[in-house]
């Protein structure tokens, strides 16, 4: 594993299907935006042979940045596959977005792969969210890497970003977390800075030059080999410690010499458990060179110590009506087991899905069943279908290079499956599977909007369906109170993403206009209201009469009807027909044009007339009767509020709180969540946090999340119902 002697280039842009998992590497990329991850991505294709010198692959473009949307944003929006072969390994590398926005894609990259390297920016250092998925990777025993980037920049120091990394990844132990090379300087420029023009194996006591452009192997002089001894030495106690071999360390301490081979195999099987998480550094090849620096290192770090698609456990698999089935961990003679972690559409072959194989072989124009539950809140339809699948291929680039088949651990887009949507499992038409869905963050963000023209409002439902189709993260609302059509989103970003594939990809202009909240009415106190309506105008007429008393009800009480007439004043016939009037008129509200909630209404009694009482005249009557009662009473409006969680470090609780409370927010508890973050309950009106996803990012640096749930409705303040019922008066 980096240290081994030889280089194995792979075969130059070659799209391969793997033969056996234990052939497959999956690795997906982790750092926040800037890291270097894209340009880490091209690296490793230029120095596996995949992509020419220019860092390109042949066809134009980057191998895994393609989209147009994310060159006009300047930055990584999606989730890219970029399969490159190394030793007669086939390693998918999948990129990630680092921006928080666009979490979902990494939690599909998180989902597909098998190991994970944090891209860690020698300029920038470790930030909070980067810290929060290296727990994530922590409690499922994820095996991880670092790799440290940008060691060009003025003041970069790898030791101490080791000794950072440690520090933020390392807090059970910082042993765990140590370098495999240290970095060769060359001579300081008219800067003073010392450009890193190789690296130092530190368990070979091997140098590799990359100044050439090519890696070169050398033996260090006899001058250099006290440099490294302290760090080699701290290395092979942190590879022993974890060793499975109890007696390697009795060994070491008692001075015997550990040889080479043990080591590395004791290292591989330490990552490859998730319990060492080495450090390594890597730079892109400078113009004309072939090789990036520690791309090598890292090329054999990923299929010597990640570990294969057959050591993690299999996933948990039912039938679609909920009986568990069990199946052997990726093997290709299985049953069909895969699972949709992206869902692209492309302007001439249509839908693409990326797919990971966890059992089974997935072949070329084979019916599958298609099973997709669980999102049914976010505007994806339960669904159990039959479809047969088109093409299997690789991405590379903008082009997608054919492959015969996708064995268990392996990647692959499959194109044709149209009603197949993120997150749902592909399995055998004879034997159809579901996987258990991996967690979606919850977006939070609403995005209120309407097509610009007609043109737009008949293409508009159909964009919007393929739009969440292809992003789980996002929520489609059809809100019945406010009429209005509601994208929930996870921040401004990823709203921008929406609207741009909406407009470019769909062809459907929309107008974002400002979101409404779900306001109510109720009586302050009882009210009595007295609703005629007579008219004669020649030929039959109309005559209803009716009295009424309105009280208020304890919420969530709805609106109670009560017949209290007597004497047959109104006729048994035109009680229901009031009481539609009555109901009719308190959905449209009787002060701002809000539901009116929570409310008794009593018929107390009324005239009718032998010919011109009619049904509609009744409700008519009703409908009057209740806006009399409401004229003459106080009405309040009533805003939803909302149980707020707010999970966030330590540092940033009395910032928070502060902030909540600015929000008419109430804190109903504080718990200690461990890991120095503290767990914030909060009740605050939904009108004041409407844009809470994108102030909290900024008020916890990234680092809080919240969710939110609906409580209840409560008097708003006089001065704000004074307000909207202002505005109420004024729209037209």
């Amino acid at each position: 594993m980096g240290d081994k002697a030889n280089a194995h280039p792979g075969a130059a842009g070659r799209a391969t299907a793997a033969d056996h998992p234990a052939s497959v590497r999956n690795v997906v990329l982790v750092g926040h935006s800037g890291s270097g991850k894209t340009t880490l991505v091209e690296a490793l294709a230029l120095t596996a042979g995949a992509v020419n010198r220019a860092g390109r692959v042949e066809d134009g473009g980057t191998v895994s940045d393609y989209d147009e949307i994310e060159h006009r944003q300047q930055r990584s929006v999606q989730l890219s596959l970029v399969p490159v072969e190394w030793g007669g390994y086939k390693i998918n590398v999948l990129d990630t977005p680092g921006y928080a926005d666009f979490v979902g894609e990494l939690r599909a990259g998180l989902r597909a792969a098998d190991a994970a390297l944090f891209v860690v920016s020698a300029s920038d250092g470790v930030d909070g969210s980067t810290r929060m998925v290296w727990e994530e990777c922590a409690a499922v025993g994820m095996p991880r890497a670092i790799v440290i980037t940008h060691l060009e920049a003025a003041r970069a120091d790898f030791d101490e970003m080791t000794r950072t990394c440690a520090e933020a990844f390392g807090a059970d132990d910082p042993d765990a977390v140590l370098p495999l090379y240290l970095p060769l300087h060359g001579a300081p420029g008219p800067d003073g800075h010392a450009p890193v023009t190789g690296l130092t194996g530190l368990l070979s006591q091997k140098l590799f030059d990359y100044s050439s452009g090519e890696r070169k192997e050398s033996e260090p002089g006899p001058d250099q080999l006290p440099l490294i001894e302290e760090a080699r030495n701290r290395l092979i106690e942190g590879i022993i410690s974890e060793s499975e071999d109890e007696t390697l360390m009795d060994r070491y301490l008692g001075g015997e010499e550990i040889d080479f081979k043990t080591l590395v195999e004791d290292l591989e099987r330490a990552v490859a458990r998730g319990v060492f998480f080495p450090v390594l550094a890597a730079a892109p090849a400078a113009d004309g060179a072939r090789q990036g620096l520690g791309t090598v290192e890292l090329l054999e770090l990923i299929t010597g110590g990640f570990p294969t698609p057959l050591e993690p456990e299999a996933p948990t698999v039912t039938t679609p009506d909920g009986k568990p089935r069990g199946i052997k961990a990726c093997d290709p003679n299985g049953p069909l087991v895969a699972e949709v972690v992206k869902t692209a559409s492309d302007p001439y072959v249509g839908r693409i899905s990326l797919v990971r194989v966890f059992s089974g072989t997935l072949r070329p124009d084979q019916t599958v069943h298609v099973s997709g539950h669980g999102l049914a809140d976010r505007g994806h339809e339960d669904h159990d279908v039959d479809e047969r699948i088109g093409a299997l291929s690789a991405p590379f680039g903008k082009q997608q290079r054919t492959l015969t088949h996708a064995i268990a651990g392996d990647m692959a887009c499959v194109a044709k499956l149209n009603r197949a949507e993120t997150g749902d499992t592909l399995s055998a038409k004879e034997d159809p599977l579901l996987m258990e869905p991996w967690e979606m963050p919850d977006p939070l963000l609403p995005l209120a909007i309407h097509a610009h023209s007609k043109a737009d409002e008949d293409k508009l439902s159909q964009g919007l369906s393929r739009l969440v189709a292809e992003d789980p993260t996002m929520r489609l609302e059809q809100n019945q109170d406010t009429h209005q059509v509601v994208l929930w989103c996870l921040g401004e970003a990823h709203a921008d993403v929406a609207l741009e594939r909406l407009r470019s990809r769909y062809g459907v202009q929309v107008d974002v206009v400002p979101h409404k909240v779900s306001l109510r009415e109720t009586f302050a106190g009882k009210s009595a209201g007295r609703g005629r309506h007579v008219k004669q105008s020649g030929g039959h007429g109309q005559y209803a009469i009716c009295e009424i008393e309105v009280e208020p009800l304890p919420g969530g009480s709805g609106i109670e009807f009560v017949d209290k007439v007597v004497g047959g004043a109104v006729p048994r016939q035109f009680i229901p027909s009031v009481e539609k009037g009555v109901r009719a008129q308190a959905a449209k509200g009787v002060a701002a044009g809000y539901p009116l909630i929570d409310v008794r209404v009593t018929l107390l009694d009324g005239k009718a007339h032998s010919v011109d009482s009619s049904d509609a005249a009744f409700q008519t009557a009703g409908a009057l009767a209740l806006r009399e009662a409401a004229a003459d009473a106080k009405i309040h409006l009533l805003e939803p509020v909302a149980e707020v969680t707010v999970l966030v470090g330590d540092d940033y609780v009395g910032a928070v709180m502060s902030d909540l409370s600015g929000r008419r927010g109430r804190v109903v508890g504080t718990e200690q969540a461990g890991g120095g973050r503290t767990l914030i309950r909060a009740e605050v009106p939904e009108i004041e946090i409407d844009r809470y996803a994108v102030d909290l990012r900024s008020l916890s640096h990234g680092t809080a999340r919240f969710s939110r749930r609906y409580a209840r409705h409560e008097p708003m303040p006089a001065h704000l119902a004074e307000k909207i019922r202002e505005q109420a008066q004024d729209s037209p």
